[in-house]
């Protein structure tokens, strides 16, 4: 799968060493040569990986600098910091173990956009150029990555503010890149820390992605810990999932909501988010005077965006929140940092914070389907969905007077995703359901969907 991800698939049957050298070579010529920073998460093919990617970047000319294991996030801090032409990611972020991707980092810090992703991918299907072998360049060894990111998250916030509460706090790592970061932070706050799945392998004691499903053991922790807080990351650390203290796993979207409240009761302004993030965020930023500027799903929309409109918080509600004092990239690090620091400003528990939210009910599915004619005819949605109101951004997004909808085939799976949202769960599950009747033109109870709902 090629979008604006990167270039994703299953290790050994859609991506192999051959696949990645040739990208990574691709990208040496995109840039034309010039420094590349290279990092990976905590994957076992991450080291095959890596030997092909040098191979690729040092043909076309690029001299390599090797981060070894760090978030993505941290290698993003990098490429700015090192002044260099691009960096690649070696991560398949969320997704299962057996699954793997480069992420295209440019110049600036962000990840490729759309346009630039197509120009690779247009090099790839010509005769790359190499360099004659007296002009092959060499790779060195960095290990400043993820020093470097704390020193630019720590002067984000109150320091002494958070020692002082001498916070109890449960990481579970899930034997990803964040391991090696977040208990680093964590300690430099004074928070006593608690490590579960913080032995950076690979092999992950759970699906990495931090939803409800797979954080189970942590909030058991928590609750037996006797904690202030849990955090889990997924394998490369750019999003964040959250515990409370009674044990309660909050959803994805709170990470934002909370970060966005603390940001807005410092200084009012934009918020950046997607088409699929809670109306919830919308309430909270009118709360403050402010509003919010929605984009197509993928963090390099949201990122381009605030960047350009100089919104003062944003990300994804799959708990990626960029802060642009940080940088604009998705930065689960950084999350837990504000949350810490609105946790003792507050002098409040996370429960507490995250019942004074705006309440709404989520359903999200997933179908591994392919459909033929996606989005449907406008003529036809607007005969099926009386009175609504539609967004042909990315995919379809039909708003009610009872709630919405947003169907759109997934960047990073072979599937059409399914979000509806209302005031009610009863609510949500029925525009669900007629999302799949309606668009999708599926029967939910012949084409079992899977997913997950609050």
């Amino acid at each position: 799968m090629i979008g604006v991800s990167g270039v994703r698939g299953i290790v050994g049957e859609d991506l192999d060493p051959e696949l990645v050298a040739k990208f990574a070579a691709a990208f040496g010529q995109f840039l034309a040569g010039g420094l590349v920073v290279v990092g990976s998460d905590t994957r076992p093919s991450n080291e095959m990986f890596r030997y092909a990617i040098f191979a690729g970047l040092l043909s076309t000319g690029c001299e390599v600098v090797d981060l070894g294991i760090c978030p993505t996030p941290s290698l993003q801090l990098m490429v700015t910091g090192l002044e260099a032409k691009g960096g690649i990611a070696i991560t398949g972020s969320h997704n299962p173990a057996q699954w793997n991707a480069l992420k295209f980092v440019r110049p600036d810090g962000l990840f490729l956009y759309p346009e630039q992703i197509q120009k690779v991918l247009g090099i790839t299907e010509r005769r790359i150029k190499r360099v004659s072998w007296d002009h092959i360049g060499k790779v060195r060894r960095e290990d400043s990555a993820i020093e470097n990111h704390l020193k630019k998250i720590l002067p984000l916030v109150d320091q002494q503010e958070i020692r002082d509460r001498h916070f109890k706090v449960v990481i579970d790592g899930c034997n990803g890149a964040g391991a090696l970061i977040t208990p680093e932070l964590l300690r430099r706050l004074g928070c006593e820390v608690v490590k579960i799945n913080c032995e950076p392998h690979g092999y992950f004691a759970h699906p990495p992605e931090p939803t409800r499903s797979n954080l189970r053991e942590l909030s058991q922790i928590v609750e037996s810990e006797k904690a202030d807080i849990g955090i889990s990351h997924d394998a490369d650390a750019d999003r964040v999932g959250l515990v409370t203290e009674k044990g309660d796993i909050l959803p994805e979207d709170y990470v934002l909501l909370l970060a966005a409240k603390f940001i807005l009761g410092k200084k009012k302004g934009l918020v950046v988010t997607n088409l699929s993030t809670t109306q919830a965020l919308d309430d909270l930023a009118a709360d403050f005077d402010s509003r919010v500027r929605r984009t197509k799903v993928g963090d390099v929309y949201v990122a381009r965006c605030m960047r350009k409109e100089k919104a003062v918080i944003g990300g994804e509600g799959n708990g990626g929140v960029i802060v642009p004092e940080v940088q604009y990239a998705r930065d689960g690090i950084a999350a837990v940092a504000l949350i810490l620091n609105y946790l003792a400003q507050t002098g409040s528990s996370l429960s507490l914070l995250a019942s004074s939210l705006p309440r709404y009910y989520m359903v999200k599915r997933k179908v591994k389907i392919r459909p033929k004619g996606f989005p449907p005819p406008r003529e036809y949605l607007k005969e099926q969905f009386r009175a609504a109101r539609f967004n042909f951004l990315d995919g379809v997004k039909i708003t009610l007077d009872q709630g919405w909808i947003h169907l759109r085939p997934s960047g990073t799976e072979p599937v059409v995703r399914i979000i509806s949202e209302a005031r009610t769960r009863q609510e949500a599950e029925n525009l669900c359901r007629m999302g799949m009747e309606k668009v999708l033109k599926i029967d939910p109870l012949d084409k079992l969907p899977f997913g997950s709902k609050r």
